[in-house]
């Protein structure tokens, strides 16, 4: 599995789950069920970030040249957290 992969393909499936939540009629989950779950995916999103943004520092204060690939998935990672922020 090469970097891009990793870092790009994989994490943009959290943000995709959650805005597909979001956007879902109410009829289909319901209200309560919508808005649990996207809270779900938002804070494993969050706790996700928080990882690879460490990792991410560990990376960079040991001088690998490739920790922007960390802070990459941090950013897409960090989406769902933003939404949820902005839809409350």
């Amino acid at each position: 599995m090469n970097r891009f992969t990793r870092h790009i393909m994989i994490p943009v499936i959290l943000p995709l789950i959650f805005f597909a939540v979001g956007l879902s009629p109410v009829e289909v989950l319901g209200c309560r069920n919508r808005g649990l779950l996207a809270l779900a995916i938002s804070f494993v999103s969050g706790l996700l970030a928080l990882g690879t943004a460490f990792i991410g520092v560990k990376e960079r204060m040991h001088g690998n040249l490739n920790s922007i690939w960390w802070v990459i998935n941090t950013l897409i990672l960090a989406i769902p957290v933003i939404g949820m922020i902005l839809l409350a």
